[in-house]
């Protein structure tokens, strides 16, 4: 059966999306593995399907490139929102998610999403045992760590310089700690000033990535917590900047530019896989 899917990104951050509206799509973890193999499959972080939703105008599943299926992806979400927005005509849509139902509206370019409201209780990040989420001790060199949840977990540390830190390396490692039943996505969080970040991220079940929405909505909202910066800030990834605000009604509101790649069809062979 021949899929189509296009190619996708938001600031580098990129997903193969397939709309299975229609039915007939169901992906083995080792399919979605091989699709998002950048040598031999077509490459992404993170594998898109698009369902009916009874909440929203579309239900977003997500998978990273590891197969594993996860609950929130802000870049993506915008990505999807776009292309709902081509199709309808209109400039706000919203997008159910296993993190609930994001809301999306389109100024020019740009797409900003209400990402949902930001968590640092400890049974919501989840942790494996009650504990301050603003001063998490993990071992490791960085220093302490802030935990927030915003639909997915997330480990901050905030570092002298973010290009200096070796997070090829405590990345996988930091992500399948103890403390994270879950697992974990990782941020090397450098603050310039009290409007501008640096962030680096090691995204769980895909590696280090050029952005991510969720972790810098979540790096924003901590560092307004510790008084580092204040509620609205530009994050700057590697794939270039994000807008976040974090409201005071503890959502976050993140707002950048999307990317469409290509179109194209996935051929039968790259599915034939068991393992």
């Amino acid at each position: 059966m021949a899929i189509s899917f296009t190619k996708m990104h938001g600031l580098g951050n990129d997903f193969v999306v397939i709309d299975a509206r229609g039915g007939g799509i169901d992906l083995a973890a080792p399919q979605i593995r091989a699709i998002a193999d950048r040598r031999t499959g077509i490459g992404c972080d993170q594998l898109i399907t698009l369902e009916p939703s009874e909440r929203g105008d579309v239900f977003m599943r997500i998978h990273n490139a590891d197969g594993g299926e996860v609950e929130a992806c802000g870049n993506a979400t915008r990505c999807v929102a776009l292309c709902l927005m081509k199709e309808t005509g209109r400039d706000r849509v919203a997008v159910e998610t296993g993190a609930g139902v994001l809301d999306t509206v389109r100024d020019g370019e740009r797409l900003t999403v209400d990402m949902g409201r930001i968590s640092f209780a400890w049974q919501d990040i989840p942790l494996a045992f009650e504990a301050d989420t603003e001063t998490l001790d993990l071992g490791v060199e960085w220093g302490l760590a802030t935990a927030v949840n915003i639909g997915n977990p997330h480990a901050i540390f905030f570092v002298d310089k973010a290009e200096a830190v070796a997070l090829e390396r405590l990345g996988p490692e930091i992500e399948h700690h103890a403390l994270f039943p879950q697992r974990t996505n990782v941020e090397a969080a450098q603050v310039i000033d009290r409007q501008n970040i640096r962030l680096r991220v090691w995204e769980r079940g895909v590696g280090i990535t050029k952005a991510c929405g969720t972790g810098a909505c979540a790096t924003a909202a901590a560092a307004a917590r510790r008084d580092l910066t204040g509620r609205r800030v530009t994050v700057l990834l590697d794939g270039g900047p994000l807008e976040i605000e974090w409201a005071d009604n503890d959502h976050a509101m993140m707002s950048g530019p999307v990317s469409t790649s290509f179109h194209g069809v996935i051929d039968d062979a790259l599915l034939d896989v068991s393992s």
